[in-house]
C-alpha cells in the first residue's frame, strides 16, 4: 500500500517526549471524518506482537526490544493500510483509514499473512458474519458463488470448489495449512472432510499457488483456518442452530477459546441431519444411453432419492502461550454418513425419506433397501507453532505438522463394499528471515507422506503410497510505490504402486514401475500503488505438478461417478476388439500462468477486474473414449463372474490423456455503497479451456453474471441476490450442452446487540422462482438438479 503523510501525523521520538513509553508503540485510529475506530488491528509483522483499539480508537501495545520495521492496520469496513517504521524509533502514531466498500482481511495461507490488496496474485476470503450467512452442508457450496470459484456439485452430499476451471488434484484443499488428506482428490462422488460452520475464515488462492503448497496446488488452493489450536487466550465463543426445509435437515455448531495468561484451550463441535431434498416440480431424471436419445423418467415424489446425510464432528485443543509465541496440539474427529444419487434401486419398495433410512440403529428394522451409502470416519492431530526469534538471520519460526488418518466405505444394500483409506504425515516448517537490503522473505521445508488405498470388488485404483520432499524460498521488498514478491520451490515427487489384476486371467498381474519426479516452481509479482485507492497487480508463474496416483494407475469401475476410470500410463488400441495396454509414457504437467489485476480498494466504490491466460503443456484430462466397458477386453470377466451381483452394466470408458490445453478468462466484482445502508455489488466471471489440437476441456464452467443489494441499518439486515448462468455449449468430445438458468436468493436477519455478545435470527430463501438447474460441471448433470425453492430459519450468535 501507499504511505502518504496522513498516515503519520505526529512521530517524536518517545524516549524524549513520552520517557514513559520507551518500550510502547502508542497511537490513535480514526476515520476520514477524524471519528475513531474501536477493535481496529494493529499488528507488528514480523513478530507476535498485536493489540486492538479501544472504544475512543487509542491502542497502547508493549514492544520491548521488538524491531519496529512494518505495521499492519486492518479494521471492518476499512481500507488496510501497512506503514513501514524506522527500527530506531518509538512514536506516537495518528493513524487515518479509508472506507471501503470491499471487505479487506488478512491471508494466512501465505507466510507473510498480508491483506487481500497487496497480493500479486488474486486471494479471496470469506470470515465472520458473511462466512456465516454463505454456510451449506459441503465446501463447495459454501463457496459457489465466489467469483472465479465454481462446484463439482456431486449431488447435495459431495460438492468441490472448481477455481478456473480446475479441481480434483490440482486445487489443494487445507486446513490450517495442511493437506486435508481425504479422497475428495479422487473422485468428485467423494466429499471435502471439512466442516465449514466452525471455520474462522476460508481462504481462496486462484491460479497456481504451488510456490506456497508444492505441485497439488497448480490451479489454487483453498485455505479452511479455524481456532483448534489457539493463538490467543483471548475469551470469545460461537453459536448456530437453523432447520433447511428443501432437505428437512437440522444443523447446530458451537465454538468456544479461553484460558488464562500461560495457556489457551478451545472446543467445538456439530451436528448436522437432513433427508432427501426437494427438486423443482418439473424436473426430470435424465439418463444418456449410447447411441440413443435422451430418456425421461419421473422423480419420486419431487425429491432426489439417496440425497440424505448425516454428520457430527469436534476439535479439541490447546496451547501454551510465550512471550515470543505459542505452540499447541490439537485433535479432531469427522463422521459422515450419506446416500449416493443416482445409486438408488429404481426396483425397490419405496423408503422413507430423512435420517430414518440412513440410521444404522434404524436399519434392523426396515425390510426394504436402501441405495449406495457413503459411511465417512477421520481422526486428526495437529500441531501448530508461531514463535518470533531476534537472532541474526531469523525474525521466528512457524511450524506446521498434521496425522490424518482417513477412511469411508461404500455401503451397498447394507453389505461393505469397497473402503477408501489414507493416512497422511505432513511437516512444514516456515524460517522467517530477518530483514536484508530491504528484502523480507522465508525459507520453508516441507515433507508429506501419504499411503492411499481403495480394498473391494469395485476397487478402480490399487493401493499406492505418495512421498514428497520440498524447499522453497520467498521473498519481497517494497521500492517506493511498487511491492515486489519473488519466490522458488523444487520438489521431489516418487508414487509406487501395487499391481493390478489386468487381463482375461485373474492371476495375470501388472506390475508398475516406481516413479520418480522433480517438479519446480518459479514465480514473480509486482503490486503497483500508482495513485491513492488504486493499485494494480501483476503475476507471471512458471509451475510444474506430479501427476497423482489416480491419474496413472487407475483401472477398473468407479461406481460413483458411473464410468470405468483408465489411468495414463495404459494405452487404447480402437480396433475390433479395443484394449488397453500398459506402458504408456507420462511427464510432469506444466503452467505458465501470468494474472492481472487492477483494483480499486477505498472509497464507497471499490472493483477489483482480473485476468488470467494459463499454458498447460501436458495437461491431464479425462477423454470419454465413446466405449463402455463391455468393448473392453479383459472386463468381460468382471461382468460375468465374481462381481455378478453388483453388476451394474455396462459404464462409458474415459482414460486419462495428456494434451497441451489453454485456460484463460475475466473475474470481476464491484461494490457501491450508494447510501449508509445499502450496498449493491454486481461480479461476474468467464473461463474458457480449450485443446491446442482442437476441442473443448470437458466441464468447464458456463459464463455467470450475478448482483446483490444489501441493506443493513439499527440491528436489521436484508439482502436479494440473482445470479444468471448462460448456456454452455463449448463443450467436450460426446459432451452434451447445459442449458442456462438464473437463481433468485434472499436472506432476512435481525441481531440483538448486548455487551459481549450479539445474537442473530434469520430467515433465509433459495431459488425462489423454483428454477430447474442443472450444473455443467457436475459428473451427475442429468440425475442431479440443484434443489428447488427451500427456506431456512435459524439463530446464531457470538459471545
Amino acid at each position: 500500500m501507499k504511505y502518504t503523510p496522513s498516515a503519520i501525523v505526529i512521530a517524536t521520538l518517545a524516549g524524549l517526549v513520552f520517557p514513559s513509553m520507551a518500550h510502547a508503540l502508542s497511537g490513535k485510529v480514526t476515520d476520514a471524518n477524524a471519528q475513531p475506530i474501536s477493535n481496529a488491528e494493529i499488528e507488528v509483522v514480523g513478530s507476535t506482537l498485536q493489540t486492538r483499539t479501544d472504544a475512543v480508537g487509542q491502542f497502547t501495545l508493549e514492544t520491548g526490544d521488538a524491531t519496529l520495521d512494518e505495521l499492519h492496520i486492518n479494521a471492518p469496513g476499512y481500507s488496510h493500510k501497512t506503514l513501514r517504521l524506522k527500527s530506531d524509533q518509538k512514536i506516537l502514531l495518528s493513524i487515518v483509514l479509508r472506507r471501503s466498500a470491499i471487505e479487506q482481511v488478512d491471508v494466512t495461507a501465505t507466510p507473510f499473512h498480508s491483506s487481500i490488496m497487496e497480493s500479486a496474485q488474486p486471494v479471496t476470503v470469506v470470515a465472520g458474519d458473511e462466512l456465516r450467512r454463505k454456510q451449506a452442508s459441503t465446501l463447495g457450496e459454501t463457496l459457489k458463488n465466489e467469483v472465479g470459484v465454481h462446484s463439482s456439485y456431486f449431488g447435495p452430499v459431495a460438492s468441490s470448489p472448481i477455481i478456473r476451471g480446475m479441481n480434483g488434484p490440482r486445487v489443494l484443499i487445507t486446513q490450517n495449512g495442511l493437506d486435508v488428506s481425504d479422497a475428495s482428490r479422487v473422485g468428485p462422488d467423494h466429499v471435502v472432510a471439512i466442516e465449514a460452520s466452525t471455520a474462522e475464515q476460508i481462504e481462496i488462492l486462484r491460479g497456481p499457488a504451488t510456490l506456497f503448497y508444492g505441485s497439488g496446488a497448480i490451479g489454487g488452493v483453498v485455505n479452511i483456518v479455524d481456532d483448534r489450536v489457539p493463538s490467543s487466550s483471548e475469551p470469545k465463543g460461537a453459536f448456530s442452530l437453523g432447520h433447511n426445509m428443501v432437505a428437512d435437515e437440522d444443523h447446530a455448531s458451537i465454538a468456544y477459546t479461553g484460558g488464562n495468561n500461560q495457556f489457551a484451550v478451545h472446543i467445538d463441535g456439530f451436528w448436522r441431519d437432513g433427508g432427501n431434498y426437494d427438486i423443482p416440480g418439473t424436473a426430470v431424471l435424465e439418463t444418456a444411453e449410447e447411441h440413443e436419445e435422451e430418456a425421461h423418467e419421473e422423480h419420486r415424489d419431487g425429491v432426489l432419492e439417496n440425497s440424505a446425510s448425516e454428520s457430527k464432528g469436534f476439535n479439541i485443543g490447546g496451547s501454551l502461550l510465550m512471550e515470543n509465541g505459542y505452540i499447541g496440539l490439537a485433535y479432531g474427529r469427522l463422521e459422515r454418513l450419506n446416500g449416493i444419487p443416482g445409486h438408488s434401486d429404481d426396483h425397490e419398495e419405496e423408503h422413507e425419506e430423512g435420517h430414518e433410512e440412513m440410521s444404522e440403529e434404524h436399519d434392523e428394522h426396515e425390510e426394504e433397501e436402501v441405495g449406495v451409502l457413503s459411511d465417512l470416519k477421520q481422526d486428526r492431530w495437529q500441531l501448530l507453532s508461531e514463535l518470533s526469534l531476534d537472532s541474526p538471520w531469523l525474525s521466528g519460526v512457524n511450524t506446521r505438522i498434521g496425522y490424518t488418518d482417513y477412511e469411508h466405505a461404500e455401503i451397498e444394500n447394507g453389505d461393505f463394499g469397497t473402503v477408501f483409506r489414507n493416512e497422511t504425515l505432513q511437516v512444514r516448517v516456515d524460517l522467517l528471515l530477518q530483514e536484508f537490503a530491504g528484502w523480507r522473505g522465508a525459507l520453508s521445508f516441507e515433507g508429506k507422506t501419504s499411503d492411499f488405498e481403495a480394498v473391494g470388488e469395485e476397487a478402480f485404483t490399487p493401493p499406492n503410497r505418495t512421498d514428497s520432499y520440498a524447499l522453497a524460498l520467498m521473498q519481497e521488498k517494497h521500492f517506493g510505490d511498487f511491492l515486489w514478491q519473488l519466490g522458488a520451490r523444487i520438489e521431489t515427487v516418487s508414487l509406487e504402486a501395487d499391481p493390478i489384476a489386468f487381463g482375461h486371467d485373474e492371476e495375470d498381474l501388472l506390475y508398475f514401475d516406481d516413479l520418480d519426479f522433480d517438479p519446480y516452481s518459479l514465480s514473480a509479482g509486482v503490486v503497483w500503488d500508482f495513485t491513492d485507492d488504486y493499485n494494480a497487480a501483476l503475476s507471471l508463474t512458471h509451475a510444474q505438478r506430479a501427476p497423482s496416483a489416480s491419474e496413472l494407475f487407475s483401472y477398473g469401475a468407479h461406481i460413483g461417478t458411473g464410468s470405468f476410470e483408465v489411468g495414463a500410463l495404459f494405452s487404447l488400441h480402437d480396433g475390433e476388439h479395443p484394449h488397453f495396454n500398459d506402458g504408456n509414457d507420462v511427464e510432469e504437467e506444466v503452467s505458465t500462468n501470468i494474472d492481472l489485476s487492477l483494483r480499486k480498494h477505498s472509497g464507497n466504490i471499490g472493483w477489483v477486474v482480473n485476468v488470467f491466460y494459463n499454458q498447460v503443456n501436458n495437461f491431464y484430462y479425462q477423454r470419454n473414449t465413446g466405449f463402455n466397458s463391455d468393448d473392453i477386453e479383459g472386463h468381460d470377466r468382471e461382468e460375468e463372474g465374481e462381481h455378478e451381483e453388483h453388476d451394474h452394466g455396462a459404464l462409458p470408458v474415459y482414460v486419462f490423456e495428456q494434451d497441451d490445453a489453454i485456460l484463460y478468462g475475466i473475474e470481476a466484482q464491484l461494490a457501491w455503497q450508494f447510501a449508509e445502508p445499502f450496498t449493491l455489488t454486481l461480479w461476474g466471471d468467464s473461463i474458457r479451456g480449450k485443446l491446442d489440437n482442437g476441442g473443448n476441456l470437458p466441464r468447464i464452467p458456463p459464463v455467470r453474471l450475478g448482483s446483490k443489494l444489501r441493506y443493513q441499518s439499527q440491528g436489521w439486515e436484508a439482502e436479494i441476490g440473482v445470479a444468471r448462468y448462460f448456456e454452455q455449449q463449448n463443450n467436450a468430445q460426446r459432451e452434451t450442452e447445459t442449458d442456462g438458468y438464473t437463481l433468485v436468493d434472499a436472506e432476512l436477519a435481525y441481531t440483538v446487540a448486548g455487551n459481549s455478545s450479539d445474537m442473530t435470527i434469520y430467515l433465509k430463501a433459495s431459488n425462489l422462482s423454483d428454477e430447474e438447474a442443472r450444473v455443467h460441471s457436475s459428473f451427475l448433470k442429468n440425475l442431479a438438479p440443484l434443489p428447488g425453492r427451500g427456506f431456512s430459519i435459524g439463530l446464531r450468535g457470538v459471545f
